[in-house]
């Protein structure tokens, strides 16, 4: 036999089940991924596809050596026959069918077919991947196995090599098998509701697989969402359990080596008896036991590969929980109720959906009724109701069962959920199965407040806020912002940002959250597929092999992901996070957590304990989980977090920056689409927030400009906008204001600029007010101070380095038209003498480090520029000129270089012009239209190479001149182009003067072929006609257009924004003036030499100049930062009134609320008609009942008598007539009167046996209460102790000698009720049947006596005050735990004949103190003694106990710390300690009772 397990099930007519998964991959691509590959990028997706041949052939090898089928092995001939008149086996297969070697004559043959003997296993020959036909592209996973296949076996092939992430919810559907109806509506709410639970929590649904009942349900519920929208947000994965010998067509599936796929035909039509697969299903697990059409066989292997998934721990994020499971029941019948009875009895929640049919309805109608009322009669009244065609196959004995299992399961009404449609708080089956599971667990007893936290970790790994919101966070749980930190931080990792939204609400404050240690740790828990992490390994690769003497410290640190954003951020930022010195931090200890929440080994709530009470936290909590957010391109969690950021503007430029740096390195498009979609998003929301400075206050705005952040690298956030390259935010007015301001200096920016240039000219009018300046110091001073703070603005600068600049291109150009003599002149060393002072300024250049970078960033920088790169290539190729210049024999050559340079230094004049307003644009055009041409160039080389060639080769023949080659083929073809077409193309201008026949003269081309006198040419002329005609085709007209139409393209994309492009490189040509001396060249000179006796000769240090990089004192910079997170908030509110304003947004408003009154009203409409129905089916039964009363008093009348007492008709107790909710009438527990009889002892399954009980009702429980079919069965268990427990055995000789209700010898079998009734020579349990006769697993027939010591004291805090709860003293009561037990227990119990002490407290007491604590006991109070309900009680045998309080009030009391000092349990497994009471402390429902009227007693908190 099949040990006995939480859920078996009935008939094949009765269960059907159902399940899901998590997301999975593209069923129909290839086998299931843990995680949804459409959220991988695309490259590593790709490995994934071409790895999909290697998996098919490693599940081909694994699953023959793992998984087995079973065959039989022995034909033994059936009376019956098959559906076809065949003659069959007995295990319903044909001679066919069977194995060859099973038809052979055997020592079996003949005999009793036995399953045992007769079937055997073998590997499977049916797995692989399943494809229903005519239904598209609908591909799932199956697998034939064994009926004993061990639960690991298919859990590692579901996890493994199915690929199915660990579920974080089981959910097994229950119900009828055959197909029933159901309401519409309610059908649209059960299929809704269900898809949603399953999506949302990622839950496996279980069921049973074909295509008939319940399952049908669940299949069409997967379907309809398959078709919805939704569809895209994860796939349900539903796993069929069902028997390999009822079903129909599965000789499609037989593939020896795997079915990738296999075919499979749903043919109702044709199935008779048989069932067909649900094709809505996503896996396939077929049970084989060897037969053909027998059903339940899946039942047993489908409750152990349950209890084996539920029993399984899912870890992520940092949160660890045991799988929860939760069974779900549409309609079914007796079977369905045995699985409802064995889950709820193992503690499994159930959700009954009322209105399916059948026992669903049965049960939903009784649920809210007190025990009492569920009587016998009340369930065949309800059976007659629901099962009209079934009923009178119900005997009475049947009818008893049912009426006991019912009560028992009404009984648990923690774990029983009644899904009634439109009931308020119920709309949706998905918050009906979340609310049952919190239900359950809120049920469970707990130390502290470990349920809330379990409750927590569920609703986070089910990620539904909504439940978290309504069941977890209410008045009745008060939640501390640290308890929340380690869920907190499972919902940063698992990218929850609704939960994270959540307990910020309820007081998790960031910078409190965030440590070095937690950072660390979230770090190392950074999706494996996002770009950010693998750079951060290589940053790791790279490293040094750490020291032998460290193996332990962990690979990731602070400092490696500091080096990473550095190069995302840019070299202008220092690091943010700098490699730590020995002992720079306090280490956090690490001690062991009382609750399971790790990750990978590492404790995450432990993160939060600390037993220094020193927290090391990081300079800006909230800049590093943003920082961690945006890397991983976590759009709403990054939201959320930037909302609580103080320097919001920098924090959106350093994400702007950080996308961007990473969608140029992410190779999946549509990841880098979304980076910089969501950088784009930053860069509003910085120009939103700097809108709304600058709007308030224009200076403190621009003060945010400039303001050097030290959370940011000691960068400014103009520094980060121009590293990011965001030229929306640069454009801004605000931000050019600033940058016009710096570019007048110290002048009024509304000076105009002929006043500049005539004050450039003739500076004596400075000492005029033509010129103004902004500081009142300077307008009114008129000396060299006014001068300076003129000529040191950089437009003043600029536009005389403009002036010089020009003068230096003349004297060039006019040294090299007129004055280039070998000797140089005078105007000639002027020329060089400037151009040193050119080269001294790019070397100033060069070295100008006012960021301090180094100079290797330096140079890069410089370099990086394009105008730097002409310059340096100006100045080499004016040094080479003057190097051939000087040198006599090379003066010539040196005069052409010089030429070319000065063309050069001419281009060198449009940087100069990009100030312009007007210039400015067009050459950023021009710039961008280059490009263009480079492309352009390379198409047209094609046309003008392929032809030349072509024509070269046909006109001419042995052309050995190079040079006349390169003429003829580019030189010729080029100018072509431009309307310059060759003379003897075609031969009419054919002639021997203008060529040269042998190519012999330099000066002519060869002439082309002719004939023998030289006087015609001999070439197809019409060939190279044609040729030309083409060439001029495509490439005059086809090219040419070609690039005018891309020159028009890029002009219109560019002007749109060419403002913008303008106004970004505006500020470097501003910044470049601005840390340029006021001299130009070659007057700079002067200035470099100044600044040379500065720097090297006086050791001078440069000081930066606050204009661009300011930073600010402290409290200066708290106000500013203040301030900023005053109009963020601002910023944040009208964005959130514009999104609600919008149109598109006040529809969708209207669209929910006319949903929610279509819902309301319909509910109201379901609530009247259900109301109706209750008040019509009362009014017709009263009415059948003053029918049947009438019709009996005219009897009597006619007949001329009184009629019959027994006659009379009894009128029905008139129903509620509406509103009534059972559930609300059903909060009566085990208190209620009609439920005093014992409750445990009739549980149908004694414990430590397989022996069931006679079901015993309440109403059956009295031994004066008539039941004739009570036909109880015997058990007495054997036992060790032999010698002192009573005789085994059901006859009376051995128990003859017993004396009851008496001392008999050293056992005491008098009860505490008084004299108890003796039958037959058995006793009778004072208190009823218990439906099983024996003696059981106890010690004696009769009453057993035990002892239950309750050794409290008071809880007291570290002041040695008595601790207080509700204003009631707290008490700490004295329990122990037996190895293997779930539950803690008093210390007492059994005690051995002529013993004072209980076993189980001699087994935790030293033997030393035994005497003291049996004086002790001569003192306690006795607070209860009599009867123990029981599960090990009997109709012969029961426990009765005595239960004394022993209490210490006083902590300093001798007695009291002797007993701690001698408490040591014998046993290692065993553990004792001091409990808080509680009523939710995890101890037995027995001692509970009597804990709680100790706590009476002393009148503490309970």
């Amino acid at each position: 036999m099949e040990p006995s397990t939480p859920w078996k099930a009935g008939s094949k007519q009765e269960e059907g089940f159902g399940g899901q998964p998590r997301r999975v991959a593209d069923l129909g691509a290839g086998p299931n991924l843990r995680r949804s590959d459409s959220s991988l990028p695309k490259n590593r997706r790709s490995q994934y596809l071409l790895g999909n041949c290697e998996k098919q052939k490693n599940l081909s090898s694994w699953i023959p050596e793992n998984i087995k089928k079973k065959e039989c092995m022995y034909f033994v001939e059936s009376s019956k026959l098959s559906d076809a008149g065949k003659v069959v086996c007995e295990c319903g297969y044909t001679h066919e069918q069977h194995l060859e070697e099973a038809t052979w004559p055997c020592a079996f043959q003949g005999k009793e077919w036995d399953p045992k003997k007769h079937v055997q296993e073998m590997p499977t020959d049916a797995f692989g991947d399943i494809a229903f036909m005519g239904l598209g592209q609908k591909v799932g996973k199956y697998v034939r196995l064994s009926q004993d296949t061990p639960s690991s076996v298919i859990y590692h092939l579901i996890t493994q090599h199915w690929g199915l992430d660990v579920p974080n919810l089981l959910i097994s559907v229950t119900g009828g098998a055959k197909d029933f109806n159901m309401k519409p509506r309610l059908k649209n709410v059960f299929r809704r509701g269900l898809v949603k639970v399953a999506q949302t929590t990622g839950a496996w649904i279980i069921t049973g697989g074909t295509h008939t009942g319940v399952m049908k349900q669940v299949g069409e519920a997967v379907r309809d969402f398959s078709l919805s929208s939704s569809y895209n947000e994860g796939e349900v994965v539903t796993i069929g359990i069902a028997t390999w010998g009822t079903l129909h067509n599965r000789e499609g599936l037989i593939h020896p080596t795997g079915g990738f796929p296999a075919e499979y035909i749903v043919d109702e039509d044709g199935q008779g008896h048989l069932t067909c697969l649900d094709s809505n299903h996503s896996h396939f697990i077929l049970v084989d036991d060897g037969t053909h059409g027998r059903y339940g066989v899946e039942i047993p292997l489908r409750t152990k590969l349950e209890k084996f998934i539920s029993e399984q721990t899912k870890e992520r994020g940092g949160v660890a929980i045991k799988i929860p499971i939760v069974c779900v029941v549409l309609e079914g019948g007796p079977g369905t109720l045995h699985t409802i009875y064995n889950a709820i009895t193992n503690g499994t929640p159930c959700v009954i959906v009322e209105g399916s049919g059948r026992v669903a309805d049965v049960i939903a109608q009784v649920a809210g009724l007190p025990i009492s009322e569920i009587t016998i009669s009340l369930i065949q009244q309800k059976l007659s109701m629901f099962f009209q065609e079934m009923f009178e196959t119900f005997t009475e004995g049947r009818i008893v069962e049912w009426t006991k299992k019912i009560q028992d399961i009404v009984r648990r009404r923690q774990l029983l959920t009644i899904f009634r449609e439109g009931k308020d708080g119920q709309q949706d089956v998905d918050v009906a199965i979340l609310q049952a599971l919190l239900k359950a667990s809120r049920s469970h007893d707990h130390f502290g407040h470990e349920n809330w936290d379990h409750q927590l970790k569920l609703a986070v790994a089910w990620n539904r806020v909504d439940i978290a919101r309504s069941e977890i966070f209410t008045d009745e749980r008060q939640w501390k912002p640290s308890e929340l930190h380690p869920m907190m931080t499972a919902a940063l990792i698992s990218n929850k940002p609704e939960f994270v939204k959540l307990f910020l609400e309820h007081g998790v404050r960031l910078k409190e959250l965030v440590t070095w240690d937690s950072l660390l740790y979230l770090y190392k828990n950074l999706d494996p597929s996002c770009l950010f992490h693998c750079k951060l390994q290589k940053v790791l690769a790279e490293e040094p092999e750490r020291l032998a003497c460290a193996p332990a410290a962990p690979r990731v640190q602070m400092h490696h992901v500091a080096q990473v954003l550095r190069e995302l951020l840019g070299d202008s930022t220092q690091l943010l996070y700098p490699r730590p010195q020995t002992s720079d931090r306090p280490r956090l200890t690490l001690p062991v957590p009382h609750i399971k929440l790790n990750v990978q080994g590492v404790s995450l709530r432990s993160l939060y304990k600390h037993s220094s009470g020193h927290v090391a936290f990081t300079m800006d909590p909230v800049r590093d989980l943003l920082i961690w957010a945006i890397v991983q391109n976590r759009r709403e969690l990054a939201e959320i977090i930037w909302d609580q950021s103080q320097d919001c503007i920098a924090a959106a430029l350093a994400c702007t920056k950080i996308l961007k740096e990473l969608s140029k390195e992410e190779q999946d498009t549509d990841s880098s689409e979304e980076m910089l979609a969501l950088a784009d998003e930053y860069e509003h929301r910085a120009i939103g927030v700097f809108t709304e400075c600058y709007r308030k206050d224009e200076e403190r705005a621009q003060k945010l400009l400039i303001r050097v952040s030290e959370a940011w690298g000691k960068t400014t956030c103009l520094q980060l906008a121009l590293e990011a390259k965001d030229m929306k935010f640069v454009s801004h007015g605000g931000i050019q204001a600033f940058l016009t301001k710096v570019w007048w200096g110290h002048l009024c920016v509304d000076n105009g600029l002929w006043r500049v240039i005539l004050c450039m000219l003739a500076f004596p009018l400075l000492y005029t007010d033509l010129t103004s300046f902004r500081e009142r110091r300077l307008q009114a001073v008129r000396g060299l101070p006014r001068i300076r703070a003129f000529f040191t603005a950089p437009v003043v600068i600029f536009h005389l380095n403009i002036l010089w600049y020009f003068v230096f291109l003349c004297l060039f150009a006019y040294v090299l038209m007129v004055d280039f003599q070998t000797t140089p002149s005078c105007c000639e060393y002027l020329l060089y003498f400037w151009l040193f002072s050119l080269v001294c300024e790019e070397l100033r250049q060069l070295f100008y480090d006012p960021a301090g970078c180094g100079l290797r960033k330096t140079v890069f920088m410089y370099f990086s520029d394009f105008w730097n790169k002409l310059d340096i290539a100006a100045i080499l190729l004016f040094i080479a000129g003057l190097t051939c210049r000087l040198i006599p024999a090379l003066l010539y050559s040196g005069r052409v270089i010089l030429s070319l340079d000065f063309i050069m230094f001419c281009l060198r004049l449009m940087h100069i012009f990009t100030i312009s307003k007007t210039l400015g644009p067009k050459i950023i055009i021009m710039k961008r239209m280059m490009k263009d041409v480079f492309f352009f160039l390379f198409l047209l080389a094609v046309w003008v190479v392929s032809f030349g060639v072509a024509k070269q080769a046909i006109l001419i023949h042995n052309e050995s001149r190079v040079d006349w080659i390169f003429r003829g083929v580019v030189y010729q073809s080029y100018l072509t182009i431009f309307g310059e077409i060759p003379a003897y193309i075609d031969g009419v201008n054919f002639s021997l003067d203008h060529c040269s026949p042998n190519g012999t003269d330099p000066y002519k081309p060869k002439c082309p072929e002719s004939d023998a006198t030289r006087q015609a040419p001999a070439f197809p002329q019409w060939l190279t006609v044609i040729l030309l005609c083409l060439y001029l085709l495509f490439a005059n007209i086809l090219l040419l257009n070609l690039l005018i139409a891309m020159f028009n393209y890029t002009f219109q994309q560019v002007q749109e924004h060419t403002d913008q492009i303008w106004k970004f490189q505006r500020h470097d040509l501003i910044e470049e003036y601005h840390s340029r001396p006021p001299a130009p060249p070659p007057f700079i000179l002067l200035s470099h030499l100044h600044l040379f006796i500065r720097r090297v000769v006086l050791k001078i240090p440069a000081k930066r100049h606050k204009q661009l990089k300011n930073k600010l004192e402290k409290n200066e910079e708290a106000a500013l930062l203040a301030w900023e997170i005053y109009l963020k908030e601002n910023y944040l509110q009208n964005q959130q009134c514009q999104r609600t304003q919008r149109p598109e947004q006040k529809i969708q408003d209207i669209s929910n609320k006319v949903d929610t009154m279509v819902d309301l009203l319909e509910m109201e409409r379901v609530k009247r008609s259900g109301s109706m129905e209750q008040r019509l089916a009362s009014l017709e039964e009263q009415v059948a009942q003053m029918a049947g009363a009438l019709h009996w008093m005219v009897k009597t009348l006619r007949d001329g008598g009184f009629g019959l007492e027994e006659g009379v008709p009894t009128l029905a107790p008139q129903k509620a007539s509406e509103g009534q909710d059972p559930e609300l009438d059903g909060r009566q527990k085990a208190e209620d009167p009609g439920d005093a009889h014992h409750v445990n002892a009739r549980h149908l399954l004694y414990p430590s046996s397989r022996v069931m009980r006679f079901p015993v009702p309440n109403e059956k429980v009295p031994w004066e209460t008539e039941f004739l079919i009570y036909d109880p069965p015997f058990y007495t268990a054997e036992r060790k102790d032999k010698d002192t427990v009573d005789p085994v055995g059901s006859t009376l000789e051995p128990l003859s000698g017993i004396s009851y209700n008496a001392l008999d010898g050293p056992v005491d079998r008098r009860s505490s009720h008084g004299p108890y009734a003796v039958r037959d020579g058995l006793p009778r349990n004072p208190m009823g049947r218990t439906g099983l006769w024996g003696r059981g697993d106890l010690t004696y027939f009769g009453p057993n006596h035990t002892l239950q010591p309750v050794v409290t004291r008071w809880r007291r805090n570290q002041d040695g005050a008595i601790c207080r709860k509700s204003i009631k003293k707290m008490l700490e009561v004295l329990v122990v735990k037996r190895p293997l037990s779930e539950h803690w227990a008093l210390p007492g119990g059994s005690r051995e004949p002529g013993e004072t002490l209980p076993r189980k407290l001699k087994q935790v007491l030293r033997r030393e103190f035994w005497p003291s604590f049996e004086s002790l006991l001569t003192q306690g109070v006795e607070v209860y003694k009599g009867y123990v309900d029981d599960p090990r009680n009997t109709d012969n045998a029961w426990i009765e106990t005595v239960a004394v309080s022993i209490h210490f009030p006083d902590q300093s009391d001798v007695e009291l710390k002797r007993l701690n000092s001698h408490l040591q349990p014998c046993d290692p497994g065993m553990s004792v300690r001091w409990q808080v009471v509680d009523k939710c402390i995890p101890l037995y429902a027995n001692h509970k009772t009597i804990l709680q009227k100790v706590a009476t007693l002393f009148g503490a908190y309970y």
